[in-house]
């Protein structure tokens, strides 16, 4: 290096906001000695006069050394916590998203722990599998047909898990164990993602079956903040390792020769931070870009994956052999009823002579004693007097309370017909085993739910009243599965409740045992015929064929852009000079605020194909509108535009 040239370090700074999205470059004093790239930083911000934490991601010498430019004023660690991997795919999923790059490495960089750190040493020794567990994994792998070419060629695919129990632990979690072990022992790492701690935990006891524990590095939001930065720095080691964990795991910073997803249509991997990105969407930009292999893993199959495997994209895996729930519909008779019984008599006796042999299943949609109340008789929705929250009783003879505010309405008056008379709207999860435990007589009533979780249950007889989602394991499966309140699942108001609840009913159905009735109570349509026949990917595709001409999601993308009706208007001029179609906006319509001045929000349909454009568009928008924000506006008056992009259930 000349004595007129100088080392410089281009710097990410860890900020919301968005015209600070970018690298900027600081000079690296001769006293700070070698700098690594990836290391935490804290340098100067001039334009606030403070100093900020950041990361390098770049180092360069540069000769121009009059060029004015501030120091790097000291490393916070030695410890490259953002290696170029990492740095690359966050800004590349960021982009895709109209956000920042900062943003998305908050969600997986965790926060520094110095203890941890001093005790940390990069030399790991390469876990290896015992020769037993190795053909275990192969055979688990074999099950399923082409599943292993997908892996030896770095391939991707949809598979269809089996719906079944294998010594207590379910087939979808021996599978991605599996396929995890047979990538370790090609001195790969694999990447596991599931929704929630119930699907963490089971995933873990069927790795434990193949792979050593040290092997394991958990991305678990139970974590102590210790714990999480051990198995971060676990991450960044040479050794392979099987990241498993929640939505954040799937950009963990090891080099991946699998990722793999499970039960992607759970809510619970939808990023719900800015910039909202997917975890599905997060493994396909890694798997672009790394050329790992790829699986999406489910019971049901989403539009989304299916899109993916009509375009070719994806490679469809099922089993070499189907075994498949016995599912049980409503009968005509039963359909036709004034005035349909809840539990219908066919369900009610595979209920009770399964219930003499083992645990069964009862599926309702909520949980509580009555989560709603109706006036007894104009059937008016039952709301709180003093903030308009619904009504609900907590237990029968209680004082309806409300659901908002938490206050009692002893002395309710409808204010339609004057009646104080309330009824149940429906029955929650402890008003079910309220009911079926004066049916059943004698026989142990369990409710799982929130509030009550439960993980196990054993053999013993039982009826398990669960919440969807929450149903725990039955030793052996369950005897029989009955899932109720159907028909109101379907009422709810969202684009994919058909998807969503075949996804419910079918986690459900897989828990119970072979040859076990599962009865689908009051359902018919095409969500019945797909769950009776257990063709969900027919069924995503006709969701595909009817939503193609209405230009929803996933046969194409949707942004949403809200704040200030003149920084809306000036976002939708700028998307204007893209050639979208004319139909391409929706919008813009008032939004119910208190907000000065009021907000709106519009949403825009594009095609895949213009995604990057239109992210490139709305971003410079978003930092226009920050800019103009400082420059002599009152806190009043500055613009708070955001974008959003990939709404997967868009209403205006």
């Amino acid at each position: 290096m000349s004595p007129e040239s100088r080392r410089i370090a281009r710097v990410l700074l860890e900020s919301p906001l968005p015209q600070l999205d970018r690298l900027f470059d600081y000079a690296l004093p001769p006293e700070l000695g070698d700098v690594e790239p990836g290391v935490r930083v804290r340098v100067p911000l001039r334009t606030a006069g403070r100093v900020v934490d950041g990361f390098v991601v770049e180092l360069d010498v540069e000769d121009d050394a009059d060029r004015p430019l501030s120091e790097v004023e000291s490393i916070v660690s030695a410890v490259p916590v953002l290696p170029d991997r990492l740095y690359r795919l966050a800004r590349r999923v960021a982009d895709r998203a109209a956000g920042s790059a900062s943003d998305v490495l908050r969600l997986v960089i965790p926060k520094r722990q110095v203890r941890v750190e001093k005790a940390w040493t990069a030399d790991a020794p390469t876990p290896l599998l015992e020769p037993e567990a190795r053909d275990a994994a192969a055979s688990v792998v074999g099950l399923y047909d082409g599943l292993q070419a997908v892996l030896d060629e770095n391939g991707r695919a949809a598979v269809e898990a089996i719906p079944q129990l294998s010594d207590d632990i379910p087939g979808w979690a021996r599978m991605l164990a599996a396929a995890a072990a047979t990538t370790l022992a090609a001195g790969k790492s694999t990447i596991l993602v599931v929704p929630d701690h119930r699907d963490l935990d089971r995933l873990l006891a069927a790795l434990d079956t193949f792979v050593p524990v040290e092997a394991i590095a958990r991305y678990d939001s139970r974590q102590s903040n210790p714990d999480r930065y051990r198995s971060f720095l676990r991450t960044l080691e040479d050794a392979p390792c099987i990241v498993v964990g929640n939505r954040s795991a799937v950009y963990a910073p090891v080099v991946a020769g699998l990722v793999a997803l499970w039960d992607d249509g759970d809510s619970l991997l939808g990023e719900p931070l800015a910039p909202y990105v997917h975890a599905r969407d997060a493994a396909l930009l890694r798997q672009e870009a790394e050329g790992s292999a790829l699986l999406f893993a489910g019971h049901t199959r989403t539009t989304e994956v299916e899109r993916l495997v009509v375009h070719g994209w994806l490679r469809d895996v099922r089993a070499t052999r189907r075994v498949l729930p016995r599912v049980v519909l409503s009968t005509p008779q039963e359909m036709e009823q004034p005035t349909p019984q809840r539990m219908p008599s066919s369900a009610f006796l595979a209920a009770r002579n399964a219930a003499a042999q083992g645990p069964v299943l009862i599926q309702v949609s909520r949980p509580g004693f009555a989560p709603s109340l109706v006036c007894a008789d104009c059937r008016a929705p039952a709301r709180c007097p003093h903030c308009g929250g619904p009504l609900g009783a907590r237990h029968r003879g209680a004082v309806p309370v409300c659901g908002w505010c938490g206050r009692g309405a002893r002395a309710w008056t409808c204010p339609a017909c004057s009646s104080t008379r309330l009824r149940l709207a429906s029955s929650g999860s402890e008003r079910t085993a309220d009911e079926l435990g004066r049916a059943f007589p004698g026989v142990r009533v369990i409710v799982a739910d929130g509030s009550h979780p439960v993980e196990r249950v054993d053999a013993r007889p039982a009826l398990v009243v669960a919440t969807r989602g929450a149903e725990p394991l039955a030793e052996g499966g369950y005897r029989a599965v009955v899932l109720l309140d159907g028909p109101r699942m379907l009422q709810a108001p969202d684009l994919r409740i058909g998807e969503a609840c075949l996804r419910w009913w079918s986690n459900a159905a897989a828990l119970a045992a072979p040859g076990a009735p599962v009865h689908l109570v009051g359902v018919d349509g095409a969500v019945a015929r797909a769950l009776a026949t257990w063709n969900h990917p027919a069924y995503a595709r006709t969701e595909l064929e009817q939503r193609a001409p209405l230009h929803m999601p996933p046969t194409a993308r949707v942004a949403l852009v809200e704040g200030s009706s003149a920084a809306v208007a000036r976002a939708l001029e700028a998307l204007s000079e893209l050639s979208l179609p004319s139909d391409a906006v929706l919008g813009p319509v008032p939004v119910e605020s208190d907000d000065v001045p009021p907000r709106v929000r519009a949403l825009v349909r594009f095609d895949y194909g213009a995604g990057s454009r239109v992210a490139t568009t709305l971003r410079g928008a978003v930092v226009a509108e920050a800019v103009s924000g400082r420059r002599g506006r009152t806190k009043a008056a500055r613009s708070t535009l955001s974008v959003r992009l990939d709404i997967l259930d868009p209403e205006l």
